[in-house]
């Protein structure tokens, strides 16, 4: 059982779809203990959804973007198992002016949003929860979508993904010291609540199995989750500061031409 008696942090589980929920399966199918995360009226959609799982799992309400319920959660946590060995997560918004196409014209306000709720709220989130992991070590994983190049219609999402990897590659170098390795995970394209959410976001889905070497469901998040589960495993133990690529192997593959007639 590859993470017995690890108890981990999973945010993000909306729906048996969402990649938070591939992770929380896997996680609990290799023996880890989880609770889960959400805030609002979200926090009962996790509830229900939380069913699903192989095992009963309890539900906090957190909102990362307050610090007074990242410290709630830490609290709780601290008091049921003492410490904990890791977390997911598994969070990001953009309001809808920040996406679609709509660069040149997005204020201020959207961007902050998208960025703090999408990037700044790892950083916190480890702040928040590192009395609970620095004794004994253990694993930060975030979920990215590959910001090395423009995408179509991502817009300041994509410039919050960029922030994230950032972010990661800095919280790897303070907090390996500590034995906390932290680690992203780029996904590819799925159709989550949270993509297709997105306008325009076939453009994207559209033709990624068709250029992947090993193809690309996009209603599969099961490989994305087993290697979460992973990445929370002893046995990424040297591994920090990347972004580990679960795409099909799209991300690898040059840009298609056309053929000469």
């Amino acid at each position: 059982m590859l993470l017995e008696k690890k108890r981990l942090l999973i945010t993000g589980v909306l729906t048996p779809q969402s990649i938070a929920f591939a992770a929380a399966e896997s996680c609990l199918d290799l023996g880890a203990e989880i609770v889960l995360t959400n805030f609002g009226r979200g926090v009962s959609l996790t509830e229900k959804v939380a069913k699903r799982l192989p095992q009963e799992v309890d539900v906090l309400e957190m909102d990362v973007n307050v610090p007074e319920q990242i410290d709630a959660v830490r609290d709780e946590l601290a008091s049921r198992w003492g410490a904990i060995d890791g977390f997911l997560h598994a969070i990001a918004f953009a309001p809808t002016d920040a996406l679609g196409g709509n660069f040149l014209n997005t204020p201020w306000e959207s961007v902050a949003t998208a960025v703090q709720t999408s990037a700044f709220s790892l950083k916190e989130l480890a702040v928040g929860m590192l009395p609970l992991m620095q004794e004994r070590g253990g694993s930060i994983v975030s979920l990215d979508f590959d910001a090395a190049v423009a995408w179509p219609i991502y817009d300041w999402m994509g410039v919050s993904k960029a922030g994230l990897e950032s972010v990661t590659r800095y919280l790897a170098r303070d907090l390996g010291p500590k034995g906390i390795r932290v680690n992203t995970v780029s996904a590819g394209p799925i159709k989550t609540i949270a993509g297709k959410g997105i306008p325009g976001f076939e453009q994207i889905t559209d033709r990624w199995a068709q250029r992947a070497p090993l193809g690309w469901d996009v209603h599969d998040p099961t490989p994305v989750g087993r290697t979460v589960a992973f990445l929370l495993s002893d046995l990424s133990d040297g591994i920090t500061g990347e972004i580990i690529h679960v795409d099909g192997g799209f991300h690898a593959m040059g840009t298609e031409l056309e053929r000469p007639e």
